[in-house]
């Protein structure tokens, strides 16, 4: 294979052309983190440089698509990093006690992949007496269609590296929400009925909304400075005055960005709007 993609010409002409053709975002996106994905494409169609797989995409609707969707961040699971969600917990609570019953609940699973994450939010407040499930509306977005499809099907399939019995365990009761045929797991209705899934490019679109809770985890490790300093800005503006934010654990806020948020469990990445923050 070839030697470093930012050294290598025929690599940027392939960016390039992604980007230009395909309407993927590769600028916006870290150099290693591309290239491994398009290298495994490389290698199952057994394509030894960039400029012969250039050629073959060029041709191949369906190696396009395949490409497409090999470069879609999907890594997900039920309640990743539980200590997070019952953080999350109070969250919700706090949210739920303010305002009146008529009053929604917004909340946005930013970056939602197969809808797990969402779900996840919706089985948190039904699960919680301190939380009004009936005013909780949630949006699920994401940039891949065939990954909202699943999303929206909200069924799972249990595997050797998919234990979905074993994500759920957070939650305790699992089979309040979900349904198990065998190794299949699919969500209840009623959790379903909470939650709407659109599709929407963070790095280039504005939000669909604001929203009192904005949840964006384990995206902006993939996502170059730039770009991460533009969702951060978006994810902000999209906040409500008494709105909070959720990253990933191993994220941070560029500096840039820092006076827009203020920590409430920093440990876990749970931040709330400066506006809110100056009132308290």
């Amino acid at each position: 294979m070839v030697t470093s993609p930012k050294q290598d010409q025929t690599f940027t002409r392939l960016l390039s052309y992604i980007e230009s053709s395909l309407a993927f975002a590769t600028s916006s996106y870290n150099d290693a983190y591309l290239d491994r994905r398009i290298s495994a494409r490389m290698r199952r169609r057994r394509v030894d440089d960039y400029d012969e797989y250039q050629a073959l995409l060029e041709e191949d609707e369906e190696e396009q698509q395949a490409l497409l969707d090999a470069l879609s961040v999907n890594v997900t699971s039920f309640f990743r990093n539980p200590e997070v969600w019952e953080a999350l917990r109070e969250v919700l609570r706090d949210l739920s006690a303010n305002g009146t019953r008529r009053d929604p609940i917004k909340i946005w699973s930013a970056a939602c992949s197969d809808g797990r994450e969402a779900y996840s939010l919706a089985m948190l407040a039904h699960d919680d007496d301190r939380v009004d499930e009936r005013r909780i509306e949630i949006v699920g977005t994401d940039i891949k269609r065939e990954i909202l499809r699943a999303a929206r099907k909200g069924e799972y399939r249990a595997s050797e590296t998919n234990d979905i019995e074993e994500q759920l365990e957070p939650i305790g009761r699992w089979e309040r929400f979900v349904e198990q045929d065998e190794n299949r797991f699919r969500v209840k209705d009623r959790l379903k009925d909470m939650v709407r899934f659109k599709r929407r490019d963070l790095i280039r679109e504005n939000p669909p909304g604001t929203f009192d809770l904005v949840v964006c985890r384990n995206l902006f490790i993939y996502i170059n400075a730039d770009s991460k300093r533009a969702v951060f800005e978006s994810l902000g503006s999209a906040l409500e005055d008494d709105g909070y934010l959720t990253i990933g654990m191993t994220e941070t806020i560029p500096p840039s960005c820092r006076d827009q948020f203020e920590p409430v469990e920093k440990r876990l990445r749970i931040y709330q709007g400066t506006a809110t923050a100056a009132r308290r």
